[in-house]
């Protein structure tokens, strides 16, 4: 409220999922270091702290804690599960500002905020509706990383890829002639995803490969649905 030129920071909200790391002390250390720069040239700076509830994350801790005690989230029902959700924050968020005080982070904690306070649920729904008026914000049908426990789907970041050995499938492809009769001839194709083959509408082949030159324009038919497509040239 100084006068001045003003300068604002919002901190990254940790989520209140346990403690920090050493990847959150060193994001505090930058961002620090800025604030107290721009503090030294005369600015007017607010550094905005705050905690982020980390929904699903916090719902899967809840969860399991509920496993150890033979219970699960159906059992005690929705508002005990809310119960236990807000005293896991008070916990874990009361951890988290703790440490950040440690540390010696120059914010403003008279101003902490945390993602579901009643004026930030406010402004998030106020540009959710700004957003889909505008058609910024739509649904559609995609592909996503949908967890079989939580039964929602889930960010990227919250999925752990893991390493499996796949496999090669061949399909032959009958070649047809000109006069639409099926050849004795066939164009082999190496897939690991033989469930796409329904779809195909196109074999592509390496112009620049003698193999394949002479079928470039010619048509095949789509094994099990017997439906035509041609094969065209893509040096990619």
């Amino acid at each position: 409220e100084d006068d001045g030129e003003s300068f604002c920071i919002v901190i990254p909200p940790p989520n209140v999922t346990g403690s920090l790391h050493m990847g959150h002390a060193f994001n505090t250390a930058l961002i620090d270091v800025v604030v107290r720069f721009q503090r030294l040239l005369g600015k007017n700076v607010l550094c905005l702290p705050g905690t982020d509830h980390a929904s699903i994350a916090v719902q899967t801790i809840l969860e399991k804690q509920l496993k150890s005690e033979g219970k699960t989230s159906e059992d005690i029902g929705r508002d005990e599960f809310l119960k236990r959700a807000w005293n896991w924050k008070e916990q874990s968020g009361g951890r988290i500002v703790s440490q950040l005080k440690r540390i010696g982070y120059s914010v403003d904690w008279t101003r902490e905020r945390f993602t579901l306070d009643q004026k930030l649920n406010e402004a998030v729904i106020e540009a959710f509706n700004i957003l889909y008026k505008k058609n910024l914000i739509y649904r559609g049908e995609y592909l996503v990383n949908w967890c079989p426990e939580s039964q929602s789907a889930v960010s990227d970041l919250e999925v752990e890829m893991q390493v499996v050995n796949g496999h090669l499938w061949h399909f032959k492809y009958p070649l047809i002639s000109e006069s639409g009769e099926q050849l004795d001839k066939y164009l082999e194709v190496a897939t690991t995803r033989p469930e796409t083959l329904l779809g195909d509408t196109a074999v592509a082949v390496n112009p620049d490969d003698d193999r394949y030159k002479e079928f470039i324009g010619v048509k095949v038919k789509v094994p099990f649905v017997d439906r035509e497509i041609p094969i065209i040239a893509d040096s990619h």
